[in-house]
């Protein structure tokens, strides 16, 4: 990012906007034609490379992207002040990137449990204080939180993944209610089983119960998600604030 950002657009900062979810959601804010990107990936490589340049010439958008692993804080430091120097303030914040995991918590090291709370957790509140220092001038800003239905609907094997997205549920709603007086929105998506990469890990047993208890029997599209994610984003959901929202297809 070697120039100033665009400060006539609003500008919406997207963690894990390479792949699944976060691609779609990306695709979305471009569609709009109202915000300059700021696009998260862990690394750099040529095929997320070819997707910005193929939605730069699509939509018309400025698309910028910064690197870093989530658990690296220093770096992660050191690439928001970076950002600060560039613009002066940051419209949306979806912290969508994450790791999934699955395994019965007897067979569980804690330190693989504290590995994925890492990322899941510990990661978006810290991103998120360093973004807040864009936000609290701004009476419009939102933060969307990508949490899950496993956050919820815990079963066996979840004590991982699905406790880190309760924990997610639960500071999503305290945040909300610290920002609220700052005209800042914050909530939470919980996608039921959607077509990703992620949807793949999971054993057939677990995939096929999942489409079984869904009402439209059927997985999201990231579209879906994406979807409801600019609607919080938007004016258009300016009483929403503190939600958790499910997008599951209903639940059995």
């Amino acid at each position: 990012m070697g120039k100033r950002l665009l400060m006539n657009n609003k500008i919406v900062f997207i963690t894990g906007a390479n792949k699944g979810i976060g691609k779609a959601i990306m695709q979305r804010f471009c569609e709009s034609g109202i915000f300059t990107l700021i696009a998260h990936s862990r690394r750099d490589s040529n095929g997320f490379q070819e997707m910005i340049e193929k939605y730069r010439s699509i939509y018309k958008v400025e698309i910028h992207t910064v690197f870093f692993d989530l658990r690296n804080y220093q770096i992660m430091s050191e690439e928001i002040l970076e950002l600060k120097r560039k613009i002066e303030h940051i419209d949306v914040l979806v912290n969508n990137a994450a790791v999934a995991h699955g395994g019965l918590f007897q067979m569980t090291a804690i330190d693989e449990i504290k590995a994925i709370f890492d990322v899941n957790l510990f990661s978006t509140m810290k991103l998120t204080q360093l973004i807040l220092r864009f936000m609290k001038k701004n009476t419009e800003a939102s933060i969307i939180n990508i949490s899950s239905i496993s956050s919820f609907d815990l079963s066996r094997g979840n004590c991982a993944y699905g406790v880190s997205k309760a924990a997610l549920n639960a500071f999503t709603i305290n945040l909300s209610k610290e920002l609220g007086s700052l005209g800042i929105r914050v909530n939470a998506v919980a996608p039921g089983l959607v077509d990703t990469e992620m949807a793949t890990l999971m054993d057939q047993k677990s995939y096929t119960d999942m489409i079984n208890h869904s009402l439209l029997g059927r997985l999201g599209k990231t579209s879906e998600i994406a979807n409801l994610v600019y609607y919080l984003a938007s004016s258009e959901a300016s009483f929403i604030n503190g939600q958790i929202i499910r997008c599951d297809g209903g639940r059995i």
